[in-house]
């Protein structure tokens, strides 16, 4: 394995001004839940989001898989974010910008992952419009099968699309959009154009914007365990939350042009 890609360090980069926030939610600012639809987001979070947001200029970007209407229930309308691991983007001026394909649920590949799941308690088929995912944390004893019928349903999917492994859930989603893409695009744009990237995320799908903000110079921060292209790490969505509030404060502080 390359050196880009070592176990991150037990540690977090020297706060800094000038950052640009881009934070994935399910495991890194919330704890995952056995059902996405059972995350619940504490007012205090909420609060911490709207209080970087006008720290930084706006310059703070939910990066998920989930949907864009759902990062909307969870936090609210109207923020830049990137739904569907950037499938579908908000900038800071409410624009949108989506994959221009054929949805996935039009296709077979629907039909084959529904009756997987009927044949199947206690996994979980999660339609979001331009991507599908096959959650089974809640019968963990299937990961082997689950990832079998993955692999093979794999070599059916449409042109463009491809199947993305995760924490107990594999994603069928575009090939050619990821949180990297993203994370790109949020960078060539006001108000995050000119600042330092940082991407803080917890899975598979967070390397691609973890290889995109090491490439422009900036911090990637892994969350939890295991071997990934980010350069630090923190323990866990509590230890997130807790180090965002102290980044908030410094910003806050008179002197945080002079810190380092």
């Amino acid at each position: 394995m390359s050196r880009s890609c070592e176990r991150p360090r037990h540690a977090v980069p020297p706060f800094a001004p000038d950052w640009a926030l881009f934070l994935d939610i399910d495991g890194t600012l919330l704890p995952i839940e056995d059902h996405p639809d059972r995350v619940q987001v504490p007012p205090e979070a909420r609060a911490l989001i709207r209080r970087l947001e006008r720290n930084l200029g706006g310059a703070v970007a939910l990066i998920s898989g989930r949907a864009l209407a759902d990062i909307d229930r969870l936090f609210g309308p109207g923020r830049p974010a990137a739904g569907q691991h950037g499938a579908e983007r908000r900038d800071a001026r409410g624009g949108l910008h989506s994959v221009q394909r054929e949805d996935l649920h039009h296709r077979h590949v629907r039909e084959a992952l529904a009756g997987f799941v009927a044949a199947h308690p206690g996994t979980l088929l999660e339609d979001k419009g331009l991507s599908l995912a096959l959650h089974y944390r809640r019968v963990p004893e299937l990961a082997d099968e689950v990832r079998r019928f993955a692999c093979a349903l794999e070599h059916s999917l449409p042109a463009g699309f491809h199947v993305v492994p995760g924490k107990m859930v594999y994603e069928f989603r575009a090939e050619d959009y990821d949180k990297g893409r993203a994370v790109l695009e949020f960078m060539h744009e006001p108000p995050f154009a000119g600042r330092v990237p940082v991407v803080i995320g917890d899975d598979v799908t967070d390397e691609d914007a973890f290889r995109v903000a090491n490439r422009l110079g900036g911090h990637s921060i892994k969350v939890g365990e295991g071997e990934s292209c980010a350069r630090w790490r923190l323990d866990s969505p509590a230890a997130v939350r807790a180090w965002l509030i102290d980044y908030a404060a410094f910003l806050e502080s008179p002197e945080k042009n002079g810190r380092e």
